[in-house]
């Protein structure tokens, strides 16, 4: 990428704060204590990775909430989305600037920017966390995949 890319987006390598760049294939730093990552989706601002735990770790730029930290802060380093402490995770999807995740009860989580109303929560609101997408609380979802403007 270009220098006004990584000065804009910072983190998006996930190996911390400077590391703009990496030309080999390079473990991320594991702040899980080790614990294997089984999926992982990225958007060309941000990464997620799920862990064999169930727990979803998010870095990059968060400037819509889509890191789902309850703020709109970058992170330089992959961080545990506390939100789903209680939570297993099966799947995750990224996009422009939204997330999507499904639990192991077959919910369907959501979070970022909301334009197009894209999160399913019936408004074009930022989501800084994420939250349950009540439109689907009666069906058991088994995929879900995120578009630059839209869901499914």
């Amino acid at each position: 990428g270009g220098g006004d890319d990584e000065e804009e987006f910072p983190g998006l390598l996930g190996h911390g704060e400077g590391v703009l760049q990496l030309k080999t294939p390079t473990c991320l730093p594991s702040p899980s204590g080790g614990e294997r990552a089984i999926g992982v989706a990225a958007s060309q601002y941000f990464s997620l990775a799920l862990t064999a735990d169930g727990a979803l770790w998010s870095w990059g730029s968060g400037g819509q909430g889509e890191l789902g930290h309850g703020d709109r802060e970058s992170r330089w380093q992959p961080k545990k989305i506390d939100a789903f402490a209680s939570q297993c995770v099966v799947t995750v999807s990224a996009s422009f600037r939204h997330s999507l995740a499904i639990t192991a009860d077959g919910a369907v989580w959501s979070w970022g920017g909301g334009g197009q109303e894209k999160l399913g929560h019936a408004n074009e609101e930022f989501q800084l966390l994420p939250k349950k997408v009540l439109a689907l609380a009666s069906q058991r979802v088994v995929a879900v995949s995120a578009g630059e403007r839209h869901s499914l």
